[in-house]
């Protein structure tokens, strides 16, 4: 075969060197479309070897190598390997993948560790099994059961650009020659070592091993050689030297360890106990050293949201024998290097402040942490498999890996990227090369071979067995969880099922019964405590995966066992081709495996809750049982009789994780109905033909949960789905019915269809087709309900979603194919016109645009004439507020990358000059002005990235596709995707700004389909009680209702008395009490919310138990006869709800970072919900409108408020309801009109206090951190001001919650200044010759960073500059003496010359830098923590005083948006022209 590459390549691959070298264009542009395939397909033991050239540092992940079964002559090249299906096997770092599935986590060697140079290559061998070869060392079976015509398969992904071929070579001879020899190697033992004569205990058969496989006697005879130190052989790798590997060779958690840690996993997981009482004593160490470049890696496995801080890894050169553990590791202050956060801590002390852009608090349950010291001593850390790069550079030659267990961090498991084989699987090699005969049974003539099924009498150490063999049991099963594994008495025959009854379950453990089979024989296998710690020979159904050797291959296979009752009954079988099946309740579970070997023995293993179970033989079959628990009623076989269908359709034995198949796949039901209410979706066992209706029997329903079945179609495979928790969560190729919406892909379609499946019964019957010209029909009761929707594409499967009340249906013998596609639907379909600009289009694109850029069509349509940039076109006018600015594409070109750019600008198209440099080649680099940008999904100001997974990528768009951009009335920033909202893209936008797209990649042309807000027709304008064409008249007619119902909403205000069952109302329903647990807390208003009417509510009592707080919205349905889940996030039909500083409809995040953190509101806060007459929903914290929250709430809708966590009291505040008018004006409550007043025309913060009800103090942690810090400090108490209303926080929590703004004016005259966002201030005690001076009014408000050692000196002369030269830059000390803790100017104290510049800002923005703030670190008392600090002071200037000038810390980029780089940096040398106002503190 020649050694190059099919001239068919990914559309970015580029082939030379004749064909032999592979390189990906656009490396730095674009990460993928790098595929390469081999020129003719693989030979029988050939390996299809490429050698990596270049890589680049751009890009995660690197290349990827495989085989595929598909022709490159006919392929439709994917973007990526893992794309391929159809027989592709694809290894992708150091996973296997089979059509884009993984079927194998870790094997081999990391892909992506590997650098230009190295080599690696892929073989079939004759047998059908999948190699890898890195550097010429074959990492073993990556897959089996090849097709015998496959192509070499290589994807320059990621970091890898360039590879070339280096040979095809045939190495089936020659690996067999290496085996042999291998084996040779592994069984010359040296002659150092001693080696007896024969194994212990011979292997005759007099000895009485007649009957018994050959691999298990001289297995056994290994295992006691080894145990008697008799045998000593050399079990680690060929690169390994010595004759023989400690046992501690595998890299472990050591046995010492901290105070609460308890090891378990063989010393591979470490697990911190009490983790809600206790944060720390939570270290581990390795067992041993780590070698040079061998990776530590740990799998986080378990977090809990109770503390702050989580993992910490690092090295250590303390022998962990020898270690007196610290509670934290970063309490060691020798010769250890620690991760922590983003940052790198070494002997304790901070040396890197952001080492990587990850923080390890942040990762999540799953994510992987690995460091590695390279053979240069340099220490690498690893997230996720991502090398961070360099932490240290120099590190001691023995060190051990170190992991803290700290804060949120509970359990974590080691992790062994490369297959280490277990002495079971070392022994197993010895065998072959012991005896060609290994494996097969040899049998006495005379030995009867026993036909009934029986546990085998040895077992695990805490089972017994019991009832002649048939039944196993845990006895002390509420002691221990494990250590339960029992094994059949003999192996399996070809399609026999082995199937066991559940008898008893305790309920004290987590997890269940496991079922498998194994190679091993019993008589002779050490049984471990469970079955997956097996490495070798066995495959295990465990919860709803199947692991093989100890490695799971299926994620989501069947159903899940740890959600199985008494009484169940789980089975396994081998069939004849050699495929594995297992079977909960006689259902088939489908293919868990192929290619098992015959002779294998069955498993179970009680394990956690399962106490007992007991053999099911065929002829002894209990009946189903006639309930289940928690009122689960399944309808025996019998009564179904009459339901059975004539056809072949059954339910899919792939399902939700609460939904049951039973009767032969023609029943599901939903399991523990009355405890759960979703994730039991249930499909076709195939698609619908042409034609051919499914329909199914509601059998059963519970008056417990609101809502009902959902049912639809969908085009994606059972096989390929990933069941979510409701099917209308799924957002492609799905179609459902909910109530009487008809949903496609997750949003409403039309409303009002012909049914409502919400008030179907016991008995109804519904069916659903697709007729021959692709329209979806329902049918209730066999009566066609017409058409649904249209243009629906063919194979489609029936989906079923079990949820809320219904809990059981059955498939009828009405599925059968009918079609009724030519008759006249009774039912109209409704016209929902998608928006259109109005006749005569008023926005136009300005005439100055990129160079590339043609405009047609009068301004209207905007064509890129030339390359894939310079297509920056701007609206002809700014846009007002609340203006929707409206494209649609019109044409793509998908030979590039990248899409369509949309957003605001304040740069005037007029102010562009008219040549080929007056714009950058994209959106992207417009920073001349202030711009407001989404690309892709990312939201960019200036081109700097401010928010990621925004609404839906705009990478997707095709023709016909509208983008909008709009200005909100709330400074906000609004992008619309063919007409939907897709939330808050920015805020603070500025009042003239224009819109700006850039015709960008595949997006060639577009059109503007919106019109001006002044010329939109009526029926296009929201109903708004100020429009301009409404008359004086007609606007007091629309008053007069909304008047009238905030009468009768104020009237009857108070709480609906339906409500969560843990709720008590008291004060004639305007006070409700959460009385018990944290949840079940939802109350509802017992009327409607009118329009523009503030419903508020204060919160009362807050119990600091608990995590967590209230969260309140509206629903779109009457809560009268609600069933209230246990948290009102739960509620996922017509709901709009404020949590934290999120918003979430029907329980999908819509919005982040809108207001305050709900969770950190105090006592006495007063909230309030609006509903406006633009329909849009207005969140009010002590009395400050935070905007727009959710737009297109239903009328009529109720106040729902959910009393969670902390929050377990709430009144609704009567005294002053308000309506709003209907001037669309902000609400401004008697608190601001306190704190500002005008001083010649210009808006002045007066009070820097908020209202004592609003004060924040006592609940933020962060001010209480800051405070400790204070204390900390040698100051005395008498500089500082003594009341602590006067000490202000200004987190993100407190500032939002006072309603700050960003930036006020002071002095005479005004100067901006910005608040110390992020930093917390205590106020001084204030000099009252200043106040009679009016100084902080008249003076101007800036900052000056300092360090901890000059606070000191500088309160003590009040000033920063003193008169008597002692200022904290002076080297010189001067007299001083103090007056009232006040310097009086002592004169000719000090010359001129001594007098040093200080430097001031108006923001801390600047003075905080670290420059003139350095950062000090210092031990927390209370929570045991390190943190850094830094401080600052807030000081009064003397207008003209100073001289303002540039920054002088060489920034490139704007520091501060208020001020420009040019006049951010203020100089003062006078004396007694600044005066201390506040100290202030930031904490890290």
């Amino acid at each position: 075969m020649a050694a190059e590459f099919h001239q068919r390549t990914g559309k970015l691959v580029v082939l030379l060197n004749g064909n032999r070298t592979a390189k990906r264009n656009k490396p730095t542009e674009e990460f993928n479309h790098g595929l390469a395939m081999s020129q003719e397909a693989l030979g029988d033991g050939q390996v299809f070897q490429v050698r990596i050239d270049r890589k680049v540092n751009s890009w995660s992940g690197s290349i990827e190598i495989g085989v595929t079964a598909l022709d490159p002559n006919t392929l439709d090249f994917p973007s990526s390997a893992t794309g391929l299906k159809g027989g592709s096997w694809i290894i992708s770092g150091c996973s296997v993948l089979r059509d884009g599935r993984s079927v194998l986590e870790e094997y081999g060697q990391d892909l992506d560790q590997l650098s230009e140079g190295d080599k690696v290559g892929i073989q079939r061998t004759a047998g059908g099994e999948l190699h890898l070869w890195v550097n010429g060392r074959d990492c073993g079976v990556a897959a089996s059961g090849l097709p015998p015509q496959v192509w070499g398969v290589v994807d320059l992904y990621g970091k890898c650009t360039q590879v070339t071929v280096v040979g095809c070579d045939n190495v089936f001879r020659r690996e067999e020659t290496r085996r042999a020899a291998t084996t040779e190697e592994a069984l010359n033992i040296p002659r150092s070592c001693s080696r007896p004569d024969k194994f212990p205990n011979g292997l005759e058969s007099e000895n009485g091993f007649v009957g018994m496989e050959l691999s298990d006697v001289v297995n056994n005879a290994i295992l006691t050689a080894y145990s008697g130190s008799l045998l000593n052989v050399s079990l680690g790798s060929p690169l390994d030297g010595g004759c023989s590997v400690t046992s501690n060779d595998a890299l472990l958690f050591h046995e010492k360890c901290g105070t609460l840690i308890k090891l378990s996993n063989s010393n591979k997981t470490a697990e911190r106990r009490r983790p809600l009482d206790e944060f720390n004593n939570g270290v581990v160490m390795t067992n041993r050293p780590l070698r040079d470049n061998e990776m530590f890696e740990i799998r986080i496995d378990k977090l809990v949201d109770k503390w702050s801080g989580s993992i910490e890894i690092g090295i250590t050169m303390h022998n962990p024998n020898n270690l007196d553990y610290p509670a934290t590791m970063t309490n060691l202050r020798s010769g250890t290097i620690m991760m922590s956060g983003c940052g790198i801590l070494t002997n304790g002390k901070g040396t890197r402040r952001e080492y990587c852009e990850f923080s390890l608090d942040e990762l999540q349950e799953g994510d992987h942490i690995g460091l590695m010291r390279k053979s240069s001593g340099a220490l690498h850390f690893y997230i996720n498999g991502i090398d961070q790069g360099v932490a240290a550079t120099q590190t001691l030659p023995t060190v051990y890996g170190v992991v803290d267990l700290y804060g949120m961090a509970v359990k974590v498991t080691i992790v062994h990227n490369h297959n280490h084989s277990d002495r079971l699987r070392r022994n197993n090699a010895i065998m072959r090369a012991l005896s060609p005969d290994v494996g097969r049974r040899v049998f006495d003539s005379g030995d009867a071979e026993v036909e009934r099924l029986l546990f085998h009498p040895n077992c695990g150490q805490k089972a017994a067995i019991v009832c002649d063999g048939r039944t196993a049991l845990r006895p002390h099963a509420t002691d221990d969880f494990n250590h339960g594994v029992v094994l059949s008495n003999r192996s399996l025959r070809s399609n026999e099922i082995f199937q066991v009854r559940i008898d008893k379950m305790v309920d004290k453990w987590a997890g269940s019964i496991e079922i498998g089979v194994t190679t091993h024989n019993p008589a002779y296998l050490q049984l471990p405590s469970t079955m997956t710690n097996l490495r070798s020979g066995t495959w295990m159904m465990t919860g709803n995966g199947v692991m093989h050797n100890g490695t799971t291959i299926l994620d989501e296979y069947g159903h899940n066992l740890d959600r199985l009752k008494a009484g169940d009954t789980v089975g396994v079988m081998r069939k004849e081709d050699g495929s594995l099946h297992f079977f909960v309740n006689n259902v088939d579970q489908g293919l868990a495996a192929s290619n098992v070997p015959s002779n294998v023995y069955a498993v179970v293993d009680l394990y956690g809750q399962a106490a007992q179970a007991t053999i099911i033989d065929d002829i002894d079959l209990p009946p189903l049982p006639d309930d289940s628990l928690d009122g689960n009623n399944q309808i025996s076989p019998c009564s179904l009789f009459s339901l059975t269908p004539s056809n072949d359709l059954r339910f899919h034995h792939l399902h939700g994780n609460n939904a049951v198949i039973s009767n032969g796949g023609r029943t599901a039901f939903r399991q523990n109905c009355r405890s759960e209410f979703n994730d039991a979706i249930v499909m076709s066992s195939r698609a619908l033909r042409e034609g051919e209706m499914f329909e199914i029997l509601i059998q059963k329903m519970v008056d417990r949960w609101s809502g009902s079945i959902e049912a639809g179609v969908t085009a994606i495979r059972p096989e390929d789905l990933e069941f979510p928790s409701t099917m209308t969560d799924i957002d492609y190729d799905t179609w459902m019915l909910s109530g009487t919406a008809i949903m496609q892909d997750g949003n409403t379609m039309r409303n009002n269809y012909g049914c409502d499946l919400d008030s179907l019964t016991t008995g109804s019957r519904i069916g659903m087709m697709r007729s021959l010209n692709g329209d979806l029909h329902y049918y209730i009761n066999g009566v066609d309900q017409g058409v649904a929707c249209s243009g629906l594409p063919p194979e489609l499967y029936a989906v079923v979603d079990l949820y809320g009340q219904c809990v059981q249906v059955s498939i009828t013998s009405g599925s059968l194919p009918v079609d009724n596609s030519l008759s006249l639907s009774n039912v109209t379909e409704k016209s929902f016109p998608a928006h259109s600009p109005a006749p005569g289009i008023a926005h136009r694109f300005h005439a100055n645009c990129g160079k590339n850029v043609a405009l047609q069509s009068d301004g209207c349509r905007a064509v890129r004439v030339h390359g894939f940039s310079h297509g920056i076109v701007f609206s002809i006018k700014e846009l007002r507020s609340d203006e929707v600015f409206e494209v649609k594409v019109d044409e793509i070109d998908e030979q590039w990358s990248g899409s369509l750019h949309i957003g605001l600008t304040t740069l005037q198209p007029s102010d562009v000059p008219c040549t080929s440099s007056g714009l950058p080649p994209s959106l992207l680099e417009l920073r001349s002005k202030v711009s407001w940008l989404v690309s892709g999904s990312e939201i960019r100001r200036n081109g700097t990235l401010q928010k990621q997974n925004y609404g839906c990528s705009l990478e997707r768009l095709t023709v016909g596709n509208r983008v909008g951009v709009k200005r909100g009335g709330d400074d906000t920033m609004h992008v619309f995707v063919d007409g939907v909202d897709m939330g808050v893209a920015a805020a603070g936008i500025a009042k003239n700004v224009f819109a700006v797209v850039d015709l960008y990649g595949k997006v060639v042309s577009v059109s503007i389909v919106s019109s001006s807000a002044l010329e939109e027709t009526e029926s296009m304008k929201p109903p708004s009680m100020s429009s301009d064409s409404c008359s004086e008249e007609e606007e007091e007619e629309e008053l007069a209702p909304c008047e009238n119902e905030a009468s009768v909403f104020m009237a009857t205000i108070e709480f609906m008395e339906n409500h969560g069952r843990n709720i008590l109302l008291s004060n004639e329903g305007h006070t409700a009490t959460r009385v018990a647990s944290y949840n079940q807390g939802v109350v509802a208003s017992a009327q409607p919310l009118p329009r523009q009417l503030l419903f508020k509510i204060q919160i009362d009592r807050l119990n600091s138990q608990w995590t967590s707080s209230l969260s309140l919205g509206v629903i779109g349905n009457c809560p009268e006869r609600f069933n209230f889940p246990g948290t009102a996030s739960s509620i996922k039909r017509s709901a709009w709800l404020i949590q934290r500083d999120s918003v979430f409809h029907n329980s999908l995040k819509i919005c982040d970072n809108y207001g305050p953190n709900l969770d950190t509101c105090p006592e006495g806060t007063v909230l309030g919900l609006l509903v406006d007459n633009a329909h849009a929903l207005h969140l009010f914290v002590n009395g400050m409108d935070q905007g727009v929250a959710a737009q297109d709430i239903p009328n009529p809708c109720f106040v729902v408020i959910d009393l969670y966590g902390q929050c377990e009291q709430v009144t609704i505040v009567t005294n002053d309801v308000m309506a709003i008018g209907g001037d669309g004006g902000h609400l401004r409550c008697q608190g601001d009109l306190e704190k500002a007043d005008v001083v010649d025309g210009i808006k002045e913060n007066l009070c820097w206090t908020p209202p004592p009800e609003v004060n924040p103090m006592k609940t933020c942690e962060y001010q209480a951190l800051c405070a400790r810090f204070k204390e900390l400090l040698p100051l005395p108490d008498g500089y500082f001001n003594e009341e602590l209303k006067c000490n202000l926080c200004y987190c993100e929590s407190c500032h939002k919650l006072r309603g700050d703004e960003a930036y006020y004016k002071r002095g005479d005259p005004p100067k901006d200044y910005a608040l110390p966002f992020g930093w917390c201030r205590f106020a001084l005690r204030l000099n009252p010759r200043c106040e009679v001076a009016n100084v902080y009014k008249k003076w101007h408000t800036a900052y000056h960073g300092t360090s901890v050692g000059a606070l000191r000196r500088a309160l003590d002369h009040g000033e920063l500059v003193s008169a008597g030269g002692a200022s904290i830059f002076c080297s010189k000390q001067a007299k001083v003496e103090l007056q009232n803790g006040y310097n009086e100017p002592e004169e000719n104290s000090v010359q001129e010359k001594d007098i040093v510049k200080v430097n001031l800002s108006p923001t801390m923005r600047y003075v905080g830098l670290d420059r003139f703030c350095p950062k000090i670190q210092f031990k927390d008392l209370k929570s045991q923590r390190h943190h850094q600090a830094q401080v600052a002071f807030q000081v009064c200037v003397r207008p003209g005083s100073y001289k303002v000038g540039p920054q002088s810390v060489g920034a490139s980029e704007s520091i501060d948006p208020r001020f420009s780089n040019n006049e951010i940096e203020w100089v003062t040398k006078e004396r007694a022209s600044t005066v201390l106002y506040g100290l202030l503190i930031r904490v890290e």
